[in-house]
């Protein structure tokens, strides 16, 4: 096994019994998840799954005339690769990397074999999966009902959580992807956020200055995302510098 495999935050090989922990462990391979980076392609068969550490990934549907639209994001509250915990293995988007960071990779057939014989690690995947499903409605109902400024805040706050860090790279296009509108317009509420001190916004990187405003300003769909994943996961354990965040996972070390 590699032997960056030190530690991880991932909260669904957090929340795996130790038995079916032991099983996965040693066939999980640290990697880096650069940006850009696809993970797996529409429609062909998923050889690997990923459970990201930090960054961002995004799901994304294309159309025919070459357009596409992020459907869902995923970070370290779960795993790139749900067609394999739902019993199939095509997808009809594509997923890659928005935000880097780090991950750990797992062959697919490894994860349905251990899901066939664990009932207990089926539970937690499948709980996931609704929780996933629950955000990606609620993301839905957001695009309707919210402004512009209220959905960049929340996007914010997700990524924020989800790299483990104040500083990240988040490109206009990605954010104007996530919350279905032109650049432009992410650029007026970026700027709004900067020039009231809540964010630092340069050249693709952001660097959020004050959560709590970011928290009061965003609409009430983070919290709601946050309830579903600790009523459907459980309460996040341990200690975080930020509590309030959606997935806030503690430093558990893995001892090889």
């Amino acid at each position: 096994m590699d032997q960056a495999i030190q530690s991880y935050r991932n909260r669904l090989l957090q929340l795996l019994p130790p038995l079916d922990f032991d099983e996965l462990k040693a066939h999980l391979e640290a990697v880096p998840l650069a940006h850009r980076q696809p993970l797996y392609e529409a429609n062909r068969p998923l050889r690997s799954i990923y459970f990201p550490v930090t960054g961002v990934v995004s799901l994304v549907c294309a159309m025919e005339d070459g357009e596409a639209a992020e459907v869902g994001t995923i970070g370290n509250e779960g795993i790139v690769g749900l067609p394999v915990i739902l019993g199939d293995e095509l997808s009809p988007t594509l997923a890659y990397v928005q935000v880097p960071g780090k991950g750990l990779r797992l062959r697919a057939e490894i994860l349905r074999s251990a899901l066939q014989r664990s009932a207990a690690m089926r539970a937690v995947m499948l709980h996931y999966a609704h929780a996933f499903f629950n955000q990606v409605a609620q993301s839905a109902a957001c695009n309707h009902f919210h402004t512009v400024d209220q959905r960049c805040c929340r996007w914010l706050l997700m990524t924020h959580d989800r790299v483990q860090s104040d500083n990240f790279l988040l490109t206009q296009d990605f954010l104007g992807m996530m919350l279905g509108v032109q650049r432009s317009s992410v650029n007026l509420a970026a700027s709004k956020l900067k020039r009231d001190g809540l964010i630092e916004y340069r050249r693709g990187h952001v660097t959020i200055l004050n959560r709590q405003q970011l928290e009061q300003r965003s609409c009430e769909c983070y919290a709601v995302s946050k309830r579903e994943f600790d009523r459907l996961l459980g309460a996040p354990t341990g200690s975080h510098a930020r509590m309030t965040a959606t997935y806030p996972f503690p430093r558990t070390d893995i001892v090889g």
